[in-house]
């Protein structure tokens, strides 16, 4: 199982990162090591970033990034993911259906351009290929 997997409020534990290069020892530097214990906070709209608090500390990571961390889960994911069904959207972040905003909700193709997707930058993702 992976972080990526996990739902919001699930506690886990890292078993291993599987991520090499610069982005697998950053992750390592940041606490994702073999033992820690952490939970996922939250996740972004449309499959962003993970916000996942580990060692006491709050940490965003992109979720092809998460996908490398192996973790096992502590307690009930189930019970996680009835909470998120039953109360998430709910709360300043949260994905609640409001629109509003500065751009009113209904533009299309928001988030296309450059610097989004797999391929868009200069290879400053490098642990989401």
């Amino acid at each position: 199982m992976f972080i990526s997997d996990a739902p919001n409020g699930a506690s886990f534990k890292v078993l291993r990162v599987l991520l090499g290069r610069e982005v697998g020892k950053r992750l390592a530097d940041m606490g994702f090591t073999e033992g820690a214990e952490g939970a996922v906070v939250r996740s972004g709209f449309l499959h962003g970033p993970l916000q996942v608090r580990i060692r006491g500390y709050d940490i965003l990571i992109r979720r092809c990034e998460a996908a490398g961390i192996e973790v096992e889960p502590v307690g009930d994911w189930t019970a996680a993911e009835d909470a998120t069904r039953l109360f998430g959207g709910f709360g300043r972040f949260g994905g609640g259906r409001h629109g509003g905003g500065r751009h009113g909700g209904g533009r299309q193709g928001a988030g296309r351009g450059r610097g989004f997707g797999r391929n868009a930058g200069d290879g400053a993702g490098e642990g989401c290929e």
